[in-house]
């Protein structure tokens, strides 16, 4: 089973800055894709932002555009997320996922860091 430990959420006032860190461990198979989601409470999970191992390729949601970055390394299997300029609104426990693609797709969660933005 593939493991995924986050760490880096915590409490910052509205404009802030938290850069969230995700390792991946224990995948038989190369991961194709890692990513973020949130969920706050009450609400649905959503994707925040994904990656894919080789490419580069990079997905957002929109109201983290051109404030949320996602990267990675795949040397350490880590991925992460850089948040800028944060709201209220971006409070959420965010997860942290792992795709393998074979002949059909899994995903792998990681227990979630906690994210509280103060006004």
């Amino acid at each position: 089973q593939v493991r995924l430990v986050e760490s880096g959420g915590g409490l910052v006032q509205a404009g802030g800055s938290l850069r969230l860190s995700c390792v991946a461990s224990g995948s038989r198979f190369s991961i194709n894709a890692m990513g973020w989601y949130r969920q706050a409470p009450g609400k649905q999970r959503e994707l925040v932002a994904s990656i894919t191992t080789t490419g580069d390729s990079t997905n957002y949601a929109d109201s983290v555009k051109g404030r949320f970055t996602i990267s990675r390394d795949n040397a350490k299997s880590t991925v992460y997320l850089q948040m800028n300029s944060l709201k209220p609104e971006d409070t959420a426990v965010y997860y942290c996922n792992a795709r393998i693609v074979t002949m059909y797709y899994v995903d792998y969660w990681g227990q979630g860091t906690q994210v509280t933005v103060s006004s």
